[in-house]
């Protein structure tokens, strides 16, 4: 056990977010995603039971977002013709802005495909039992200065 991390965050997940270095990126995927066969070559780390959200809140509490590139947060994009409503986005926006001053600016939308593909070269994929649908996000690493 450690002072000041978040509970939620194992040991595995920990172990992830140290390793990974700037630019590097993790996705936070809903129970719909299809993790295993996105991270065939990357880390993929079970945490069912869990929600995005709060998983979010913790790795955001240590990990800092890139700040070398305008967008280092994407959120899969609803598919064109799908009347699907995303009021988890409004939960992550106000996640971000607790961690990172530059709050809704960081964020951008991308074409599901495209998702897919930027996943497949993500670090590690965090598999949650989010029921939210389109709740996947992938998260940039920026860098840690004192």
């Amino acid at each position: 056990m450690l002072k000041g991390i978040p509970n939620i965050l194992s040991p595995e997940l920990l172990k992830v977010l140290c390793e990974m270095g700037h630019s590097d990126q993790i996705v936070l995927a809903d129970g719909n995603f299809p993790s295993e066969k996105m991270g065939k070559e990357c880390k993929v780390i079970r945490c069912d039971g869990h929600s995005v959200p709060e998983i979010l809140d913790a790795i955001l509490s240590v990990f800092p977002l890139d700040t070398y590139v305008e967008k280092p947060v994407s959120l899969m994009a609803v598919v064109e013709g799908d009347k699907v409503e995303t009021p988890i986005w409004n939960v992550y926006s106000k996640i971000i802005k607790k961690y990172d001053n530059r709050g809704n600016d960081v964020i951008q939308n991308i074409e599901r495909y495209d998702f897919y593909e930027q996943a497949k070269k993500s670090y590690a994929i965090v598999a949650t039992g989010e029921k939210a649908l389109y709740a996947n996000i992938i998260l940039q690493k920026g860098v840690v200065v004192d």
